[in-house]
């Protein structure tokens, strides 16, 4: 069997041109295509990494941000709380201040209100006295009693002499009045101790119904009282003077 070399030929030429159709309108778009997918799926993989380490960069952030929030809230909560405990104590305090201030206010009120009721009991008892000694006195007065004031009153005049000259004045007369008439001797007494105090004086007597037991002694512009009334005025003046003192000393001892 001979070969047909030219057959031969055309095949191996048809074929060279097929491999090389094939590799330039087949293979290469194909292996294009392949490199280009590669590249892309090179590329998305490479983003795909970026993108999660891009992720843990954001989740690191992400913790480090939770932990100092955490931090900032628990900071922020002390300092809450202890600023909570410094205005509950200064409350406290201030309201210990408060009540201790009312209270103090309260025991001088207190004490006052005792001191005035204190004061008015004193003076109900001084008052009650007081009437009690004028209604005895007036009930036991009698012409014995103003006859001892009328001795005694010449006792009391020699101190006060002068005195009394300067107030009478140039008066004339020295007139002396009394509930009841004063025996003679009281008179003659009397009137001779004004007249040594007294020389141109004229002692003149009266008897006065209205007037309070005891002797009122004029002369000029000048008038002295012994009588009940004045020494009930007088046991009055002290009883309120030493009520006062009383009450003046307590106020002090209180307030140191």
């Amino acid at each position: 069997m001979s070969i047909d070399w030219i057959t031969v030929a055309a095949q191996i030429a048809n074929f060279l041109v097929l491999v090389w159709l094939l590799k330039r309108f087949l293979y290469r778009p194909i292996l294009d295509g392949i490199d280009a997918r590669e590249a892309e799926i090179t590329n998305r993989m490479t983003e795909a990494v970026q993108a999660k380490d891009d992720a843990n960069t954001v989740k690191e952030a992400y913790h480090d941000k939770a932990r100092a929030l955490h931090v900032a809230q628990s900071e922020m909560s002390e300092t809450i709380r202890k600023s909570a405990e410094e205005k509950r104590d200064a409350l406290l305090v201030e309201a210990r201040q408060r009540m201790e201030r009312e209270q103090a206010s309260w025991q001088t009120h207190l004490d006052d209100e005792a001191r005035k009721y204190a004061t008015q009991m004193h003076r109900a008892g001084a008052g009650a006295l007081l009437s009690l000694t004028r209604k005895a006195l007036m009930d036991l007065a009698d012409e014995t009693l103003e006859d001892r004031m009328a001795h005694h009153l010449v006792h009391q005049l020699r101190p006060i002499a002068d005195d009394l000259k300067k107030a009478a004045g140039d008066g004339p007369a020295a007139v002396v009045s009394s509930h009841d008439r004063l025996p003679v001797s009281a008179q003659d007494s009397l009137a001779a101790e004004l007249k040594g105090l007294f020389p141109d004086v004229t002692a003149d007597f009266k008897t006065d119904p209205t007037q309070a037991p005891g002797l009122i002694l004029r002369i000029g512009g000048a008038e002295l009282a012994w009588t009940v009334e004045s020494y009930i005025d007088g046991l009055e003046a002290l009883i309120g003077d030493r009520l006062g003192n009383s009450t003046g000393k307590k106020a002090q001892a209180n307030g140191d």
